[in-house]
């Protein structure tokens, strides 16, 4: 029966453990080990229970248990001592505050933010680097404003059919169940903003506020009483709809997120940002309602441009076109036929394509983001050359190498994806870290190795249950992995490009190195198939069905719903991770950086950041048959080449 009305239940704490609704609220508990924890010796296991998410961790206890907690004077001397921790982290100068010139604030726009498992609003890479941005940030004190959508059903939930089939489910989140707060004006009432629709339609969003540590996070939500029905759904999921869908989130998110940041700035007495970062395309229309400001102030459009354009960053991510956003030149021409300050004919030439090979009836984001930016960046040395190459056209008359995009290549936070055993190896300091006697580190080692063991099979069986698998039929689970084997880990989205059947050219022969008698290895795979790729599906249900094969199904694992929470355990646990794309289609790929984090090994093909980082002695290169034109025997060469390296 489908529910009429859902509601979330949340804590209320007495007064001694008011300090508590400070720590949860601010996410900088997702990676600061004291904090969580503290949360953690609360109740550890309905701590783990809850995914390690301390709001629906609190609102699940026993009242005996909160008011125990209140009468606790060791934890309430604890509690004390963790918001005295916060306060000082969030107000001490940091590393910005010594820097000459250096802007007041930023604002930094993205489709979607991976923060933590406890707020779904990530699918993939572009999102936990998002993430990882804001935290580094906070933690390096830049007055950074992140700007994003609230996705009430987020991404996806990925299950399997008994056949090894994805299947997908979207989870309804209510914001008030998440560590999110309201933005409310001096009266106590949500603020909205509001974007113009085609029609005279206008699309109305409160917004929710996400404190990443220093950084506030704005998340827009269409789900507001004034908007037309259809409209609650603007902010429905990541990466779902139509082109209409599409543009009117894309809309949202470059003008209506302009918008917040001035509302919000205005509120809480924050900078204003004098520099606007667009991650990928998505947010490119956050120019326009720049350039509509200026406007508003007298200045031409050109003028407008320029000035908006000094203070713009665009970062691309895709070395493919058919990564980028393209809309009919129609559609868009609709959205801004009446805007008197934005002339449509101007506006549809920012994002025509223009160059040869170019489509004149589309409308390409990326281009917009690219003529609006100042500064254009890829996201690693290679791909900022695979970049300049593929938008050369923006640029008549210039080499290729004198096309003026940049590379910043991709980092990860640290604190975030480092085993607390790893880090206690550190004590601040990598370098000795590094020092560390080798027998000292294969402990630690083998220690996260067994945990990963544990996991897998914990959720591999809950998998195998929900494919209809009965209880005596999974006692081999019992068996799956061996923590004394060399792990491999591969784990990422699945598009075609990133290969991940590669290691079942010959399936033949990858049973031969797991099932090898005097050195076995094991593999754990993980990865989401977009909702609309059929191709991708295909691919994962190749990969289950070999890994259900009895022969095999101790030394290889698939396992669904590869989220935030299961990359911490893999990246943890696997000795070496394996990444093997069409090269040079991986732009640049961190996985493997918190692969290297705790210890692991990269073997990869050369692409993205391992292009420029591998040295031959922090992993190994699959030599890549470049120039191979038939894609079977090129992956045949390089598959031949990941097994010799294995084996």
């Amino acid at each position: 029966m489908k529910a009429i009305r859902r509601f979330t239940v949340r804590v209320t704490l007495p007064e001694p453990l008011a300090a508590l609704q400070g720590l949860m609220l601010n996410l900088r508990w997702s990676w600061h080990r004291p904090a969580a924890d503290l949360f953690a010796s609360i109740d550890p296991a309905a701590w783990a229970a809850s995914g390690g998410d301390p709001i629906a961790m609190l609102s699940a206890l026993p009242s005996a248990r909160i008011a125990a907690l209140a009468s606790d004077q060791d934890f309430l001397r604890r509690l004390a001592e963790a918001e005295e921790d916060l306060r000082q982290y969030m107000s001490e100068p940091r590393w910005y505050a010594g820097q000459d010139r250096a802007p007041a604030a930023v604002a930094y726009f993205s489709p979607e933010f991976g923060i933590t498992a406890a707020l779904p609003q990530y699918s993939g890479g572009l999102g936990i680097l998002a993430g990882d941005h804001l935290k580094t940030a906070s933690d390096l004190g830049v007055p950074l404003i992140g700007v994003g959508l609230l996705y009430r059903h987020g991404y996806f939930t990925q299950s399997l059919s008994a056949d090894g089939w994805q299947a997908e489910r979207y989870p309804s989140d209510d914001p008030n169940g998440l560590a999110l707060e309201l933005l409310r004006d001096e009266a106590g009432a949500p603020v909205h903003v509001r974007v113009s629709l085609t029609a005279g339609r206008q699309l109305a969003a409160q917004i929710w506020v996400a404190q990443v540590g220093r950084v506030p996070l704005l998340l827009l939500d269409s789900y507001v009483e004034e908007n037309e029905a259809d409209l609650h759904e603007v902010t429905d999921r990541l990466y779902g709809g139509g082109s209409d869908h599409r543009l009117r989130q894309e809309l949202l998110l470059g003008i209506g997120g302009v918008r917040a940041v001035r509302a919000f700035c205005a509120l809480r007495g924050h900078p204003s940002p004098e520099v606007f970062h667009t991650n990928e395309g998505h947010a490119g229309f956050l120019g326009l309602e720049r350039i509509r400001e200026y406007a508003e102030q007298g200045l031409s459009f050109d003028e407008a441009l320029e000035v908006g354009r000094a203070g713009t960053v665009f970062t691309t991510h895709t070395p493919v076109p058919a990564g980028i956003d393209r809309f009919e030149r129609s559609l868009v021409r609709e959205h801004f036929a009446d805007d008197p300050l934005l002339p449509v004919d101007r506006v549809l030439g920012l994002g025509a394509e223009t160059y040869a090979g170019g489509d004149p009836e589309v409308f390409n984001m990326a281009v917009m983001g690219m003529r609006l930016a100042q500064r254009v960046n890829g996201v690693s040395l290679l791909h900022g050359q695979v970049s300049r190459e593929m938008f050369a056209g923006l640029w008549p008359g210039f080499d290729t190498r004198e096309v003026p995009i940049g590379s910043v290549t991709n980092g990860v936070h640290t604190p975030t994806w480092v085993a607390p055993e790893i880090a206690a190896l550190t004590r601040g300091d990598w370098e000795q870290a590094a020092a560390t006697p080798a027998a000292e580190l294969w402990k630690v080692r083998h220690a996260l190795r067994g945990r990963l063991v544990a996991e897998t099979r914990r959720r591999l069986r809950a998998s195998w249950r929900q494919r209809g698998a009965s209880g005596a039929e999974l006692t081999w689970i019992d068996d799956v992995l061996d923590e004394n084997v060399l792990t491999i880990g591969f784990a990422r989205r699945v598009p075609s490009y990133k290969r991940l059947t590669l290691m079942l050219n010959d399936p033949e022969r990858l049973s031969e190195l797991l099932n090898d008698p005097a050195q076995p290895i094991q593999v754990v795979v993980a990865g989401k198939a977009h909702p609309a790729d059929e191709g991708g599906k295909g691919l994962i249900q190749q990969m289950v069905l070999f890994s259900d094969s009895p022969d095999v199904r101790r030394r290889i694992v698939f396992l669904p719903d590869y989220d935030m929470a299961m990359a911490h355990a893999l990246v943890q646990g696997c000795d070496v991770w394996l990444n093997n794309p069409l090269r040079p289609l991986e732009a640049c790929g961190t996985s493997g950086m918190k692969a290297a984090l705790n210890g692991g090994l990269n073997v990869s093909v050369r692409d993205g950041w391992w292009d420029e980082w591998y040295d031959g002695g922090n992993g190994w290169e699959i030599p890549s048959a470049d120039g191979v034109a038939d894609a079977a025997r090129r992956d045949a060469l390089e598959a031949t080449a990941l097994y010799e390296l294995l084996g």
